[in-house]
């Protein structure tokens, strides 16, 4: 029992450390007017991906830009265990990090006013699936923008 008991806090500090080791991948940002490609794993989402496992519809803004984005960037502030790493006139990258295991997830957000939308993508930095997490970040965001009346609902 004791044994076994010890097995599991060590894979349980591995894998806490392994979690909070993850650094921020290389190429996030938008390059040639488009969010960074998902990797092949399913544990990310993006607007820009064409593919129907990784693919999500970005967030149709209601009104105007501006308001929108100024609402986005305070809905992210409000939020526990999510930082700002990275604000530009058109881009936002932020980093969430979970409550348990402090898996860090990159989320960047990308304003495209000449389209009316802001494209969306959300990656988790470690791990190959996510359990649909990355997916309903996203969709717990647009639902909260939606409320708020900054952008429109998801279409079906």
């Amino acid at each position: 029992m004791t044994r076994t008991m010890g097995w599991v806090g060590v894979m349980a500090l591995a894998m806490n450390t392994m979690a909070c080791a993850g650094r921020a991948p290389e190429g996030l940002g938008v390059r040639e007017g488009r969010l960074a490609p998902c990797p092949s794993s399913p544990n990310c989402v993006s607007s820009d991906a064409s593919d129907p496992g990784h693919a999500i519809e970005p967030l149709a803004v209601r009104g105007g830009m501006e308001p929108a984005w100024e609402g986005l960037r305070v809905l992210l502030q409000e939020k526990d265990r999510v930082r700002i790493t990275q604000e530009e006139p058109d881009y936002l990258h932020a980093v969430f990090t979970t409550r348990i295991m402090r898996y860090r997830d990159d989320v960047e957000f990308h304003a495209r006013p000449d389209r009316g939308e802001i494209a969306v993508r959300s990656a988790s930095r470690v791990g190959y699936g996510d359990m649909g997490a990355n997916r309903k970040r996203i969709e717990s965001i647009r639902a909260e923008l939606v409320q708020r009346g900054l952008v429109h609902p998801k279409e079906d």
